[in-house]
């Protein structure tokens, strides 16, 4: 964030010792927000060159090329809200006051060509009055504080290990933060293999499909929230347990299976010309609105139907955030429109393929998904 320190102009250049660099207007927040998010679409950048002894931005900037992992360093990135909501992981680095002097000192007088008294009565002036008041309250923003700084090698380290299990999703994950796709293993990828071949039986198709959406559903249900619960055991023992806050037919009976007790609502919603969509039937628990929502469908195509049945989950008072929903499989086309639309909904799916053909069907999908699963035609 240094790179985008505002110029100095010539009267503040004359009074130099009274400006305070660290302060959020020291900066030009705005190309900075403009930088990233050109970078977050996949676009090269230029930064300015900012120089310290002269306090000007020289030179024609340096390029910047898009990357999976991009990195925004500097003690103030907490602060403002508009770059807060442009990172996908917020850290707080906690080092010890008496540390960043030293390091403050050490810098300014070596690569900056400042005294050390220059230094001090910059930190007590300016330096120590902004850490308080701007930089050590956008500590809670951060989603993860590292103390000892650098040397926290354990917290580096789950930081790194989180970051690739990240690359390693799919790469619309990496673009919506509200995606889930769960781990495929062998077994997860045979089930698929059965379920999309069209020499399947009716029999073999609704068995391992249902152990997909059961997987699906469990894997939904861990993004319910939880509460402790303590429990006696048969031994007399105390378990310290938890317990779920209040929270498609084909895919009902997996639901039930993981969660007995369940409230159930339908849906159903008539696929129209050009891709128009009609509400048929709704019937859904009075309560509603208090309630987390698992929304089921096994096939996300076109995402036109999902939009009418979340706008109608949110006329009836469910929040957006309340609601998850749970697809075998997803068409990019579907999720592009769900989260876009839906930013703090949760989509929860087993595989994404490959596109959609002009009829809206998923490719390569596994055909109409009713169909086979009760046996119609």
């Amino acid at each position: 964030k240094d790179s985008f320190y505002r110029s100095l102009t010539p009267e503040q250049l004359n009074n130099v010792k009274e400006y305070n660099f660290d302060h959020p207007d020291a900066f030009n927040t705005e190309l900075l927000l403009s930088c990233m998010e050109t970078l977050k679409r996949g676009e090269a950048v230029t930064t300015p060159n900012y120089d310290f002894k002269t306090h000007q931005s020289v030179g024609p900037g340096s390029k910047v090329n898009p990357a999976d992992i991009v990195i925004l360093e500097g003690i103030l990135v907490l602060h403002d809200e508009r770059v807060r909501d442009l990172l996908n992981m917020k850290i707080f680095v906690d080092t010890d006051s008496d540390l960043r002097l030293a390091r403050r000192i050490k810098r300014d007088t070596v690569e900056r060509g400042r005294d050390v008294q220059n230094v001090l009565d910059q930190y007590a002036k300016f330096v120590k009055p902004s850490f308080d008041e701007f930089i050590l309250p956008s500590k809670k923003y951060a989603d993860i504080i590292i103390p000892r700084g650098g040397d926290n090698e354990v917290a580096i380290d789950l930081i790194v290990q989180h970051i690739h299990t990240k690359l390693g999703q799919h790469d619309l994950c990496k673009i919506y933060p509200n995606l889930f796709v769960f781990f495929s293993t062998f077994q997860i990828g045979g089930m698929h293999t059965l379920i999309r071949d069209m020499q399947t039986t009716n029999h073999d198709f609704v068995f391992y499909a249902d152990r997909l959406i059961r997987l699906v559903v469990e894997y939904g249900l861990g993004h319910l929230p939880f509460t402790e619960k303590q429990i006696i055991t048969p031994t007399g023992s105390i378990y310290p347990g938890v317990v779920f806050c209040k929270s498609g037919e084909s895919m009902e009976n997996a639901l039930r299976a993981c969660c007995k007790g369940i409230k159930i609502g339908k849906i159903l919603i008539h696929g129209e010309r050009n891709d128009g969509r009609q509400l048929i039937y709704e019937k859904l628990p009075s309560d509603i609105s208090s309630r987390h929502v698992l929304l089921l469908d096994p096939v996300l195509a076109s995402g036109n139907s999902a939009v009418e049945a979340v706008s109608l989950l949110l006329s009836k008072g469910v929040p957006e955030s309340n609601i998850i929903f749970l697809n075998l499989i997803a068409a990019p086309q579907g999720i592009h429109v769900i989260c876009k639309k839906f930013p703090k909904l949760k989509v929860i799916t087993s595989e994404i393929d490959e596109t959609l053909d002009d009829d809206l069907r998923v490719i390569p999908g596994m055909g109409e998904f009713a169909d086979r699963y009760f046996g119609t035609d």
